[in-house]
């Protein structure tokens, strides 16, 4: 059978020749959407299997149609496969070879069923599965993130606001943070598996069927919970597209923050890690240079997985209900912001795992820009019982002379402190080093070593359930 008689037969006789070429190129998406094969083959298995369950089709024709579709599929992996762009899309071009394959039996399969809910079922499904594969990418992120807490519990290093030394916190505290963001973005990925794990297959256009098919048998042949319980909400939807690039964006915003930090600590100027050769290059004009390129791109990806939900949010803002073809847009978007994110944290989990920490360049910094004055004010109000807003004056003079005399606060003598307060003691000095600002820091959360590892643990065993 020709190409174009094919593209005519499928159509039901509808035009009497092929569509220009102009309207082909727009129309046309097995450039793309035959990435779905597996799922547009597995969910026809299914759908053939119910229909020859439930007394629709012959048992006979349905096993011709699973000989021939699995023939389709060892075609495409094997990459024999001849796919047409008049064919349109996936699902045509394996009804076309179906039909070369088996006759008419072919023609059976599409029975109580349409383009619409076949494409909602075969994108949920890629869908869901590639959630399955984010999530067990973000673990590998979080346990490579967890290593490297562990490893610095105890590593002194400044914690800043505005980008400003404000506080000493531990290096292991500051990965602990960017390990309860990418746990957040884990457990949004299961909640969103979760939101979306419905079958669309047998909402057949958006009206549902005559047909005595059982939805319920097809959503669990194709591991989904249960079927979806609106027609047309089931081919009109594409909240689990959007709910995807959501989620990516989160989690690549989150990326990004990290990757701009590792830029920042391994310059000269900071010095607090150095990649290893696999993720920086070289300069081809100044030798000296380490460029942390991969951190550069996994910040720079970020932009790009926005823009695809910005752009998705847009193509279905406007639409009415049930399916306009705006909706073929959404794959491209979904396809390319998956593998994006895929490459991002692969990206960074590699770079967490082999950077080299200064924990010297972090010590000397922590001690930096007046960092434990907070600790100074703190010390007044405990042992002195000056109320805060008098200790952080008193605390501001402090800074005021030590910063006259060039000096970090520690190297005030007793006399200098007494002068500005009386009733301070000696045991001041006890909190004015980074070391003992952070190892008193044991509040719920906080940056202590013995917090940190207690968080590390709690992490580790979470993540075994993840």
């Amino acid at each position: 059978m020709s190409e174009k008689k094919a593209s005519n037969q499928m159509w039901g006789g509808r035009f009497a020749s092929g569509p220009a070429a102009i309207m082909e190129a727009i129309n046309a998406s097995i450039g793309f959407d035959r990435k779905l094969f597996a799922q547009d083959i597995e969910g026809s298995l299914a759908h053939a299997r119910m229909l020859a369950d439930s007394g629709i089709i012959s048992a006979a024709d349905q096993e011709k149609i699973a000989h021939g579709l699995n023939t389709i599929l060892r075609e495409i992996e094997a990459g024999e496969f001849q796919f047409s762009t008049r064919l349109e899309d996936i699902h045509m071009n394996v009804e076309a070879r179906l039909s070369d394959l088996i006759g008419p039996a072919a023609g059976r399969l599409h029975t109580a069923r349409s383009r619409n809910d076949q494409v909602a079922v075969d994108f949920r499904l890629w869908v869901k599965r590639e959630l399955a594969r984010t999530a067990e990418a973000l673990k590998a992120l979080i346990g490579a993130l967890l290593d490297k807490a562990g490893e610095h519990a105890a590593t002194v290093m400044p914690g800043f606001t505005h980008l400003q030394a404000a506080q000493p916190v531990t290096f292991g505290h500051h990965c602990m943070a960017y390990v309860e963001m990418f746990g957040r973005d884990l457990w949004r990925v299961r909640d969103a598996i979760q939101r979306m794990d419905e079958s669309p297959l047998g909402a057949a256009a958006l009206a549902g069927t005559s047909f005595p098919i059982d939805r319920t048998q097809t959503a669990r042949a194709l591991g989904f919970r249960e079927p979806t319980r609106n027609s047309i909400d089931s081919v009109s939807d594409r909240d689990y597209a959007l709910e995807f690039l959501a989620v990516g964006s989160i989690a690549a915003t989150h990326l990004s923050r990290l990757a701009e930090e590792i830029v920042i600590w391994s310059t000269p100027q900071f010095g607090f890690v150095r990649l290893s050769d696999s993720f920086s290059t070289g300069s081809s004009i100044m030798p000296q240079k380490k460029n942390p390129d991969a951190a550069e791109l996994v910040r720079a990806k970020t932009g790009r997985i926005n823009g695809h939900l910005i752009g998705l949010l847009t193509v279905m803002k406007g639409l009415p209900l049930s399916y306009s073809k705006d909706m073929q847009e959404d794959k491209e978007a979904v396809f390319d912001a998956a593998e994006t994110l895929d490459l991002m944290i692969a990206a960074m989990t590699g770079m967490v795992s082999d950077m080299q920490i200064n924990a010297q360049a972090m010590k000397k910094a922590a001690g930096a820009g007046y960092s434990t004055a907070t600790d100074l004010a703190d010390w007044l109000v405990r042992v002195t019982g000056l109320p805060f807003r008098d200790a952080h004056h008193v605390t501001g003079r402090a800074v005021a002379l030590a910063e006259s005399r060039n000096v970090g606060l520690e190297r005030l003598s007793l006399e200098d402190l007494q002068s500005l307060d009386p009733k301070i003691t000696a045991d001041v000095f006890s909190v004015l080093t980074p070391r003992n600002s952070v190892n008193s820091r044991t509040s719920f959360g906080g940056t202590a070593p013995s917090e940190v590892k207690r968080q590390i643990r709690y992490w580790r065993k979470r993540l075994k359930s993840a």
